[in-house]
């Protein structure tokens, strides 16, 4: 077998029902939590380049900014900067870390609505900020909500949906973090042209947060997740619902109920029982999965987008419109994603993304040192700049159909019940903890890299296609409870789960 592959012959223990209008409801609301971390993605560049936001708490840049030989590189190279965008990304690794005990213990949804009420109060506060603390205060508990709705969401969706279209059910958390981009879009479009603009920004974020919280309360929380919580009659009821009335869910409940007694026999810890042998490639995956994705560069163009383009000669409203331009492209792109994971699989999807942006992030890089010079001291031209602007579009199409969207499905897919938690956990911490990595040290290394910080980027894609192409299996249309089977037919994986088998496997 070629490395990486496995042939999905059909559904391993498939079960009945289709697609019902209960579960696409659900999972609708379900993966509205998306847009909350989606919006704070688009909101924070905009607010960053606003001449109020920067004269009330980082008048520096604007100093910066009027001195005519500056690097453009350089124009934003601030650490107090940095800090109020990766604040939120240290305050996301400590809740995510902290979800795992809580969601199993409390529930998927009822997680999911803590993170809004805790999102929704971070929104508030900063709405209302008046100083760097309370503006840092807000951000960490942005941070907190956002920990505890990306832990538990992408779970919800892959254990409320059928498993021959999980894919694209999980997706719809990708759409609506696409959907939240583009609306921090256009608000910052509009806000920048009034002086209290970046408080209207920051403090739109409760709409968004109230909307998720209120659906959140109204839908039943996963089967799987009620059996683990002793709750066999809701979670009966819930299988009834999301499978359709008349449809035969006892062998589903019945394999929920042994994987769930299995999960609840393991005396060790789960932080401990992740770190065993037969779980290495689950462990792997949980880390290099997230750690992948933020390589792409992808969140450094989210963030930073109207940064660079304001620094390379766009002008405010400009910088502002090609940001809007970019959230356009990923949110449709998403949508390809969601049409055609569960067609041509996740592995297809990772290769050609990681080959699609690894071209396009050289392109950028090669048109940026030819127009603007090792120094970085002249300015893009108009046509020039219109050409970067479609170059980063089609390198962000790549993303939004591959790494954008898949790493929220694939953690949440290849975990047996009883780590299912713990390796949510570990995955949406290292996401947390390299974003924040990056998000520090970002306007430092374009300062110092210039162009090449998108060759930087580009090296990483290399690395990831490979890994994708060598060591990850497909999980299309595998039921979660049968996922054992990719590792046991894996080339390289096998060796660590061969003794395995689906009756001790949960």
């Amino acid at each position: 077998m070629a490395p990486g592959a496995f042939a999905n012959n059909g559904p391993v223990g498939d079960y009945a029902g289709g697609i019902t209008a209960s579960v696409v409801i659900t999972c609708i609301v379900a993966a509205s939590g998306g847009a909350i971390f989606g919006y704070d993605i688009g909101i924070s560049g905009g607010v960053t380049t606003m001449v109020p936001f920067l004269q009330k708490f980082f008048p520096s840049i604007l100093r910066n900014a009027a001195e005519a030989k500056t690097n453009m590189y350089c124009l934003y190279n601030s650490q107090t900067l940095t800090a109020f965008t990766s604040s939120l990304y240290i305050a996301g690794l400590a809740s995510s870390l902290v979800a795992s005990r809580l969601t199993a213990s409390f529930g998927r949804r009822n997680i999911m609505v803590l993170g809004g009420f805790t999102f929704l109060a971070g929104a508030a506060i900063n709405g209302g900020a008046e100083n760097i603390f309370m503006l840092i205060l807000g951000r960490i508990l942005l941070g907190l909500g956002v920990g505890f709705t990306n832990q538990a969401t992408p779970v919800y969706l892959s254990e409320m949906a059928p498993p021959k279209w999980r894919g694209a059910f999980n997706v719809g958390f990708q759409f609506f973090l696409g959907f939240g981009v583009i609306i921090a879009s256009v608000i910052n479009l509009g806000a920048f042209r009034v002086s209290w603009g970046w408080r209207f920004s920051l403090g739109f974020a409760v709409v968004p947060a109230a909307i998720m919280t209120i659906g959140a309360l109204l839908i039943s929380d996963t089967p799987s997740s009620l059996v683990l919580r002793g709750k066999f009659e809701q979670a009966k009821q819930s299988l009834i619902k999301a499978r359709g009335i008349g449809t035969d869910v006892e062998p589903e409940l019945n394999d929920l109920i042994k994987s769930s007694a299995i999960a609840k026999a393991a005396t060790e810890e789960p932080f401990a029982t992740i770190f065993e042998r037969q779980y290495r490639p689950h462990l792997v995956m949980s880390i290099l999965i997230p750690l992948f994705q933020q390589a792409t560069g992808i969140n450094i163009i989210a963030f930073y987008g109207p940064v660079i383009f304001e620094s390379v000669g766009f002008g405010h409203n400009g910088a502002l419109l090609a940001a809007l331009a970019l959230a356009s492209t990923n949110f449709v792109c998403i949508m390809v994603s969601g049409a055609v994971v569960d067609r041509f699989g996740r592995r297809f999807l990772l290769l050609e993304g990681g080959v699609h942006m690894f071209i396009f992030q050289v392109a950028v890089a090669v048109l940026l040192a030819a127009v603007t010079g090792v120094s970085g001291t002249k300015h893009i031209s108009k046509g020039s700049g219109v050409l970067m602007l479609i170059l980063m579009c089609i390198y962000v199409a790549g993303f939004a159909w591959s790494w954008g969207p898949l790493v929220w499905l694939i953690p949440s897919e290849i975990f047996p019940m009883k780590i299912r938690m713990t390796g949510q956990s570990i995955s949406i911490a290292v996401n947390f903890a390299v974003t924040f990595v990056l998000t520090q040290t970002f306007l430092s290394m374009l300062c110092h890299f210039k162009f090449g910080a998108f060759l930087f980027y580009a090296g990483w894609n290399v690395v990831m296609t490979v890994f994708v192409l060598l060591f990850l299996p497909e999980t299309k249309g595998i039921p979660l409870d049968s996922m054992y089977v990719v590792w046991e037919e894996h080339w390289y994986w096998h060796r660590f789960v061969k003794a395995r088998s689906s009756s001790v496997m949960p």
